[in-house]
């Protein structure tokens, strides 16, 4: 069986020698580029297909990310060249935890039944900063069906306020009151 390739390696690689260069912010937003990048499923699909030598891939990246860093630019050339393009967002996704880490910053999403107004977000966003000692960078989505409230999603923990749940919670403990009575 074959190993499987992670992008949390060579982000934690590609970190240290960003941590190394003091560029750790360039190199963010040069994966960055490269990540939307290969939101065009044609140049994606370009880069993936087997018949398409590596000297017109590298060729075509070169073009593209014209602008970011040679090293960051070497570092697409050889996940292509091994075919492995489809970890680049994955790669992407651990370095920005690595940096959020290094830079003492949770990010966290915040979904409500309607947008919230920006002095909301500020609320949310210092209350939580307090709770957990970090900056905190928050995202917004709105989701209808939570019908009130916020649903706060922080890495691996959730904090459900929404009325969806609530009422859920109560109409759970009717039930669960009411076979109880009715035994």
């Amino acid at each position: 069986m074959p190993a499987q390739v992670s992008g949390k390696r060579y982000a934690q690689a590609i970190f240290e020698l960003a941590r190394e260069q003091g560029q750790l912010d360039q190199w963010a937003e040069d994966l960055q580029l490269v990540n939307q990048a290969l939101q065009d499923e044609e140049f994606k699909a370009f880069l993936k297909h087997a018949e398409v030598p590596a000297a017109d891939k590298i060729k075509a990246i070169n073009t593209v990310l014209s602008g970011v860093h040679p090293l960051v630019q070497n570092l697409v050339h050889i996940l292509v060249t091994g075919g492995l393009v489809d970890l680049l967002p994955q790669l992407h996704q651990a370095y920005e935890a690595l940096l959020d880490e290094h830079l003492g910053r949770q990010r966290v999403e915040v979904t409500s039944a309607i947008p919230l107004e920006d002095q909301e977000l500020e609320r949310i966003t210092i209350f939580l900063s307090g709770l957990i000692e970090k900056e905190v960078v928050a995202t917004t989505v709105v989701d209808e069906s939570i019908l009130g409230g916020v649903v706060i999603r922080m890495g691996d923990r959730l904090l459900d306020g929404s009325a969806r749940s609530r009422l859920e919670g109560l109409r759970n403990r009717l039930r669960s009151g009411m076979s109880l009575s009715g035994t």
